[in-house]
């Protein structure tokens, strides 16, 4: 029996810039269905990081997703009665569902200040290739560096 066709999801842009990626990370961002909130947020990061950078926000937030995007991970595959964690690369649409789940992972980590101003300062952070989600990153192409051996169970 043939698995079923898989299609490729047309994501919303986002009001202010008409950006679909943009779009996938306020959904991403917002919960309980209150859109409205998770824009005010991104929008209200968006201008802290003109403020505190003076560049333009999208180029800082692309800038961090690439960065936090990983090329490789492990996935856990089992022969022989053992599991092996076994390196293999990343699709392009997984990298960006992956960045944006770590950025936001870290942001909801952080305490004390509101949403907007953690979410800047992450975006500002990974950027410069820092903070939590780098870490995240960095964690994984260890995993994957140091499980290379088994790189010939990849499927």
């Amino acid at each position: 029996m043939r698995k079923k066709r898989k299609f490729k999801r047309e994501y919303p842009e986002d009001p202010v810039f008409g950006d679909a990626l943009v779009g996938r990370f306020i959904n991403q961002v917002m919960r309980d269905g209150k859109k409205t909130t998770a824009q005010r947020v991104v929008y209200r990061a968006f201008d802290v990081i003109k403020n505190e950078t003076k560049q333009d926000p999208r180029a800082v937030f692309e800038e961090a997703m690439k960065n936090v995007a990983p090329v490789v991970e492990v996935r856990s595959r089992r022969i022989g009665g053992a599991n092996y964690q076994v390196p293999v690369e990343v699709r392009g649409e997984r990298r960006m569902t992956l960045a944006v789940r770590w950025i936001l992972a870290a942001v909801r980590s952080r305490r004390g200040k509101p949403a907007h101003v953690k979410l800047a300062e992450e975006l500002i952070a990974a950027s410069k290739n820092e903070g939590s989600a780098i870490k995240k990153k960095l964690d994984t192409h260890r995993m994957a560096e140091a499980n290379k051996a088994f790189a010939h169970f990849a499927w």
